[in-house]
């Protein structure tokens, strides 16, 4: 290599660059110690801006295009340098790339429940998640105030800075509108738009644009979203006596899936634990009347009801009498044990007392007071 060709490698006379990533936002192109060559091409793509740095100062802006580097499109820069020679020298000074497409799917979410107040269940503690675009609009305030230095700056190194700046202002927005926990999710649309609006001036500042922000989901802890769907089982089945019947149903299912396990055992002693509890409040209710003034049954266990009786008083009858009305005779005592009652049932006239269907009566009343 001759001294010329050594000389002429040491100028850049092409600058440009092309993105391979989905995440860079700023690119500083290398020159690895070399002068730009006057009259080098410059190229801008579409989705890109150039920003030219010299001794720690901007210099100059380029949108999408391709360049001829010359005095007369660099007129901040030439001033700068203080070029001689007819403004034909090469040059030194860093050059930045900025990616001005939008960055698309970037999560947010918050770290820890909020604890906010709600109308109906009170105190309760919520999780949010969502997603977010955004571009670079002012190259130079974010080379100064973000990217500083930084010869190859991802959205990685931000992201946690804006998802903190999202939450913050998600949860005191959330905190604000009072809306009910089971009415948000009719509200994401409009919590998006809201939350947008609030925090664009502050991308601002970083010399960002919030394209879009998307609340997807706004959640409760797993334990009460458990409670939240047995309550809307039951209001799904109706009543506790229902869905009582529903438990137990779904639990035979189970056990029918899974006969010989120890499971079924357990659903078979649940079972029983219900039904003896269901006997047991039966059985501590007080006895309406109704219970005693159960009609007489024959041997097909078929209600007597046409069955009529005659009583036999001071050598004559009285009746016919209902049952109902028989029993009402035994516990007044116009009706004793030793009373003779016939029914078209009874072969002939027989004391109360021998009838069966009336010995429970008889055990109601109490027996004469003993005599002194």
């Amino acid at each position: 290599m001759g001294l010329l060709d050594k000389l002429f490698g040491e100028f850049v006379d092409i600058i440009e660059w092309i993105d391979e990533s989905n995440d860079t936002l700023v690119y500083r192109f290398e020159r690895y110690g070399n002068e730009i060559k006057y009259g080098a091409k410059l190229t801008v793509r579409e989705s890109q801006l150039a920003v030219f740095v010299n001794e720690g100062q901007v210099a100059d802006v380029f949108e999408p295009g391709m360049y001829e580097l010359q005095t007369n499109n660099l007129p901040i820069l030439s001033t700068l340098q203080g070029w001689t020679h007819g403004f034909e020298s090469p040059f030194k000074a860093e050059v930045y790339f900025f990616s001005a497409r939008q960055f698309t799917d970037l999560k947010w979410g918050t770290k820890n429940p909020v604890m906010l107040r709600d109308p109906e269940f009170g105190p309760v503690r919520l999780r949010g998640f969502g997603t977010y675009s955004i571009r670079i609009n002012e190259p130079v305030v974010f080379l100064k105030e973000i990217a500083g230095t930084d010869g190859h700056f991802t959205t990685d190194e931000i992201t946690n800075q804006l998802r903190n700046l999202i939450v913050s202002r998600f949860v005191s927005i959330l905190g604000q509108s009072g809306i009910p926990v089971l009415d948000l999710a009719a509200n994401y649309e409009d919590l998006s738009l809201y939350v947008t609006n609030k925090i664009r001036p502050e991308f601002v500042a970083y010399g960002l644009d919030v394209v879009k922000l998307l609340v997807e989901n706004i959640s409760l802890p797993p334990v009460v979203e458990e409670a939240l769907d047995r309550r809307t089982s039951m209001g799904v089945v109706g009543s506790l006596r229902d869905y009582a019947s529903f438990q137990a149903a779904e639990a035979m299912t189970a056990a029918a899936g899974n006969p010989g396990g120890g499971a079924a055992e357990g659903i078979g002693l649940g079972i029983g634990f219900a039904m003896a509890n269901k006997m047991a409040e039966s059985l501590s209710q007080p006895a309406s009347r109704s219970d005693y003034l159960q009609l007489p049954r024959d041997k097909a266990g078929q209600a007597q009801v046409e069955d009529r009786y005659y009583l036999a008083v001071s050598g004559g009858q009285t009746g016919p009498f209902t049952f109902q009305e028989l029993a009402d005779k035994v516990r007044s005592k116009e009706v004793v044990r030793e009373s003779l009652i016939w029914s078209k049932t009874l072969v002939d006239w027989t004391p109360a007392g021998q009838i069966q269907v009336l010995d429970d009566l008889f055990a109601e009343v109490p027996p004469p007071l003993p005599t002194r």
